[in-house]
């Protein structure tokens, strides 16, 4: 049964609970049935989907019909250390905050109000899975597979508190490889590298035209190859990371870049393989009347507010022409980091903002 404990006592039980559970992109399984053991404890009948997500209808409410979504996955290895340090003023650990504490305020919120009837929509909680890197929202994408038609309001709990994700930062990711014939850096110089292929590609993207309008980027953030100083290598590959709030931007972008790296590979005689392994959606829905309800909500409980621009799980509702935000509700910072921090007094801040904004949607 629900227990009466006070709200900001069970944030913090709650949190540790959850950040010192590991569960890196694709491997949310341990995290999510600690979630689904918590949400029975609470006389809830969660369930997990096909992908894992674990998923939860809450009886009652009235007005909208909400999904309240707060990802399980963090950025971090499984063997990364982490659990919580620090004391009063910060807590540190590796995804305390990016989003550990958005579940913990969730739960909190929702273990509290099955106690008091407080006002709320019809609510549909999920902790989703995939939200991180190449996991590319799969989670809530099959959410919104599944649930075409179940929702007139999506809210992502990601990021700091007072800022609204309105809009959609969609982005494309690719494993570009190149493979050459390789072989000893004097007997066989100057033999076609793979390594040297890739270098002239990444210089290449440097000269992508990015506009300054909309915001768009590229990044090139990992690559990989050669096997010793004195061998031609023979393969090589990096990770390439394309970004815009418009999607026609964005396959501009695209274009651009896989022409440059091609003709890289061609200049040097070598063969590259491009495979895409991400794609987000951009663009932006018809959600002013959510973000107005979440100022709102943010004012009440004395917390400025700002829109912003981001890459979430409210992307996929966007997508499909559901008015969706991304909210946070902790104050923090160093996301993806070892050094992760967030103030704890910040959380009840955040579980309040909550409050407030789901009587606003009831």
């Amino acid at each position: 049964m629900p227990t009466t404990t006070r709200p900001t006592t069970r944030l913090l039980e709650f949190l540790k609970l959850i950040c010192e559970t590991p569960a890196p992109t694709f491997e949310e399984e341990v995290r999510g049935e600690l979630v689904a053991k918590l949400l029975r404890d609470m006389g809830l009948k969660p369930f997990t989907d096909a992908v894992g997500n674990v998923i939860a209808e809450i009886s009652g409410g009235t007005g909208q019909r909400v999904l309240v979504a707060a990802h399980l996955d963090t950025v971090f290895p499984k063997e990364t250390n982490v659990k919580i340090k620090g004391g009063n003023q910060k807590l540190f650990a590796p995804g305390i905050g990016d989003n550990s504490a958005s579940l913990a305020v969730m739960l909190a919120y929702l273990e509290h109000t099955l106690v008091t009837n407080e006002t709320r929509p019809r609510l549909t909680f999920a902790a989703t899975v995939g939200e991180e890197g190449l996991g590319d929202l799969r989670g809530m994408r099959e959410l919104m597979r599944t649930h075409p038609s179940s929702f007139d309001a999506v809210v992502a709990l990601d990021g700091h508190l007072g800022t609204i994700v309105d809009k959609a930062v969609g982005s494309k990711r690719f494993e570009v490889t190149f493979t050459a014939k390789g072989g000893h850096s004097w007997g066989d110089f100057p033999s076609p590298s793979a390594i040297h292929a890739l270098g002239d590609a990444i210089h290449a993207l440097n000269h992508v035209v990015v506009p300054k309008e909309p915001r768009s980027s590229y990044n090139v953030g990992e690559i990989r190859g050669g096997t010793s100083v004195n061998a031609i290598a023979q393969e090589a590959s990096f990770n390439l990371d394309l970004r815009s709030l418009d999607t026609k931007v964005l396959e501009g972008l695209e274009q651009d870049a896989l022409r440059r790296i091609r003709r890289a590979a061609r200049e040097h005689s070598v063969e590259v393989r491009i495979e895409q392994v991400g794609n987000r959606p951009a663009g932006k829905c018809d959600n002013a009347w959510l973000v107005a309800l979440a100022k709102e909500a943010l004012q009440v409980v004395n917390v400025l507010s700002k829109t912003a621009a981001s890459s979430t799980d409210a992307n996929a509702a966007m997508a499909v022409g559901i008015p969706a935000i991304a909210f946070g509700v902790y104050h923090g910072g160093d996301a993806h980091r070892l050094s992760e921090w967030l103030e704890p007094d910040s959380l009840q801040t955040g579980y309040r903002s909550l409050v407030e904004l789901m009587k606003r949607l009831a």
